[in-house]
């Protein structure tokens, strides 16, 4: 499909709102099932009888194949029309969720995940490349922040979807509560869909595509295994060097070749260079909080799913409600003082979880998660918004592959390292507890006694590992606050001026 000022304007005066539907429930279903199955963690756990280190891949999983793949989604972007790539998406979406929902055990359902993960790879940066497409510059931020309602409100409502069917049915109802949605976008997508965004004849590169899957997936799949097997395992620490050789390896390839799978070209415009570093710390602080209040309320406090998923709702519908609002914002204000707003309040909310304690009231805890889910909803869509809009349209899709990459794997690693923290600070602990216990001269001699202190012992080292925990987190989240008073405004580079993307995005 060949596209012009002309298309580019008449689209901008009648946007493809149907067609953007269409993509955006598919990106929300794919989305849902990225935090989907949080709650239901220490459910899984006792099902299948793994550690809350081994059971972390259902959700690591899941980002470390949208790792693998978003690199590569730039190519697919522009070689192939936005229906073909999107049907395909959501058939390989769609069996994989079959396959979760009837997997008889844990390994099957690590690689049903990665079936969906397979699909929903594509939906996010294929969405943001046709709001970009279909959006003019002035219109942008508004138009992002309904994107946002995807990219931020579907992994938040995850948690409350979720503690409500496992405290009154099995956890494959998540599934089978997700498949009819997927086959019913298939369904309509294949009737209703067509091509929105230009193609060109592009190639795809192989040795990049080894380079980029080894790269992505050994430095995922290194930080991933670090809290089973330890930091000195020659899986661990060889993993993370042979993917981090094959990263650095994918770069160099990429900034000599004329047209790259991925360009980091992109990086030379400073505001996209600083949003996604922005992003890249943030992510890694947000998503540690998602997975962090489930295991404290359930395990420590007690809490049931149902009511775990209900004190996570609040924050879900207020990031739902909050980001077409702050995407308005955005085009009215710009993104540096909604980002310094945003960062300081995800801080101050990051550093009370760091102060939790074995009684915190309940509705303590929703306010601040809710608190926090406000401060991140400022932040997250107006900085990339900010730097995409420093882009030539004609690198939209790489600029949002770039995107999706970095947050996904900044997540999965975000995740791996804190959970490895929590692990390691709860066993200190722990040991430290047992020796004081020891010492006293006060422990129990009777069975049900010790049975007693051990658990008390346990939930008490846990809980100094998830306080400790979330305080590194708001460390992370400081570094994201000291950069975002770099962030400068952007006026984008007009179309015209890159009409002839072929010519720009080649080096002579």
């Amino acid at each position: 499909m060949e596209i012009n000022e002309k298309d580019i304007k008449k689209m901008h005066e009648k946007p493809p709102y149907g067609m953007i539907a269409i993509l955006f429930i598919g990106a929300f279903v794919a989305l849902l099932n990225n935090t989907l199955l949080n709650v239901a963690l220490p459910t899984i756990m006792k099902e299948f009888d793994v550690s809350a280190s081994v059971v972390q891949w259902i959700t690591t999983g899941y980002m470390l194949v949208n790792g693998i793949l978003i690199p590569a989604s730039a190519f697919f972007i522009q070689k192939f029309t936005n229906r073909r790539l999107f049907l395909v998406a959501m058939t390989l979406f769609s069996l994989g969720t079959l396959l979760a929902m009837l997997a008889p055990t844990f390994s099957v359902l690590v690689i049903a995940r990665m079936i969906q993960a397979t699909g929903s790879a594509m939906m996010m940066p294929l969405l943001m490349n046709v709001m970009l497409t279909a959006f003019p510059v002035e219109r942008r931020g508004s138009a992002m922040g309904i994107f946002g309602l995807a990219m931020i409100t579907a992994p938040a409502i995850g948690p409350t979807l979720s503690g409500w069917v496992i405290e009154n049915h099995d956890w494959r109802v998540l599934f089978g509560i997700v498949l009819p949605f997927a086959l019913f976008v298939l369904i309509y997508a294949f009737i209703k869909l067509r091509n929105i965004t230009p193609n060109r004849d592009v190639k795809l590169n192989m040795p990049s595509l080894i380079l980029s899957s080894v790269g992505f997936g050994g430095i995922l799949y290194g930080f991933s295994s670090a809290g089973d097997k330890g930091w000195d395992a020659p899986i661990v620490y060889g993993t993370i060097i042979i993917g981090a050789l094959s990263l650095i390896a994918f770069v160099l390839r990429q900034l000599r070749m004329k047209d790259p799978m991925l360009e980091f070209r992109i990086y030379k415009h400073p505001m996209f260079a600083l949003s996604s570093a922005i992003s890249v710390v943030l992510s890694m602080s947000m998503f540690s909080g998602m997975i962090l209040t489930p295991i404290y309320v359930q395990t420590i406090r007690g809490i049931s799913p149902l009511h775990s998923g209900l004190l996570m709702l609040p924050g879900a519908i207020v990031m739902g409600l909050m980001s077409p609002v702050m995407g308005k914002l955005f085009d009215k204000y710009g993104a540096r003082i909604l980002a310094i707003i945003g960062l300081t309040i995800t801080i101050v909310t990051t550093f009370l979880f760091s102060r939790l304690g074995v009684e915190s009231g309940y509705y303590y805890i929703m306010a601040i998660y809710t608190i926090r889910m406000l401060g991140i909803s400022m932040v997250m869509m107006p900085v990339m918004t900010n730097g995409l809009n420093q882009l030539p349209m004609s690198m939209n899709p790489h600029g949002t592959a770039m995107n999706s990459t970095l947050q996904q794997v900044s997540g999965a690693i975000g995740s791996a390292l804190l959970l490895t923290v929590m692990d390691k600070r709860t066993t200190t602990a722990g040991e430290e507890l047992i020796e004081k216990a020891m010492a006293s001269g006060n422990a129990p001699t009777s069975a049900e006694g010790v049975a007693n202190m051990k658990m008390e012992l346990a939930n008490q080292a846990m809980l100094n590992g998830i306080n400790f925990t979330f305080f590194v987190s708001t460390l992370i989240a400081i570094v994201a606050l000291v950069l975002a008073f770099f962030l400068k405004r952007v006026t984008p580079p007009k179309y015209e001026e890159n009409v002839e993307h072929d010519d720009q995005e080649e080096i002579s």
